[in-house]
């Protein structure tokens, strides 16, 4: 351990990152939704995105508008979101960082509550944790010999 780092409670690790970071996890959970729409789409309406969250709409609402205060979406009461550029950047990282981590699990031979295990990860890590993970998926899905022997190993395991 680097003698710079401190242990902290989990608690304390996440207001650590939170001062680095202007979102909450359910901020992160709403970006993410509004740009997986918006890449089919270009847009999501307030309904739509309340479903597909499990929300009330007047829950996402409030998101919405405080998400659009901060510069990540366009939105008109009524009206269609849209992601502004700044929302389109940060959207895409929480895409890719969901995809990543998936990915690993799913690499880990993960099946039960791998969604759950996804959405608890994500937001624990930083992007240099997302980078390495995503080279370890690939460097596995361009070594089928190394995945096959994973594979195995699992098997003969006591797991």
């Amino acid at each position: 351990m680097n003698n710079k780092e401190k242990y902290h409670t989990v608690r304390g690790y996440e207001l650590l990152k939170r001062d680095k970071n202007i979102l909450s996890h359910s901020m992160e959970d709403y970006l993410e939704m509004i740009y997986r729409n918006a890449l089919k789409d270009g847009y999501i309406r307030m309904n739509a995105l309340a479903q597909q969250l499990n929300v009330q709409v007047s829950s996402a609402t409030k998101m919405v508008q405080r998400l659009s205060k901060l510069g990540f979406l366009n939105y008109k009461k009524y009206g269609s979101i849209y992601l502004t550029g700044k929302g389109k950047e940060v959207g895409n990282f929480l895409y890719h960082r969901h995809n990543t981590v998936l990915e690993f699990l799913k690499t880990l031979g993960i099946q039960e509550g791998i969604l759950t295990s996804t959405e608890l990860m994500e937001h624990g890590i930083s992007a240099n944790v997302v980078n390495h993970m995503d080279l370890l998926n690939r460097f596995i899905n361009e070594n089928i010999d190394i995945k096959k022997r994973f594979e195995d190993f699992k098997k003969n395991s006591l797991l």
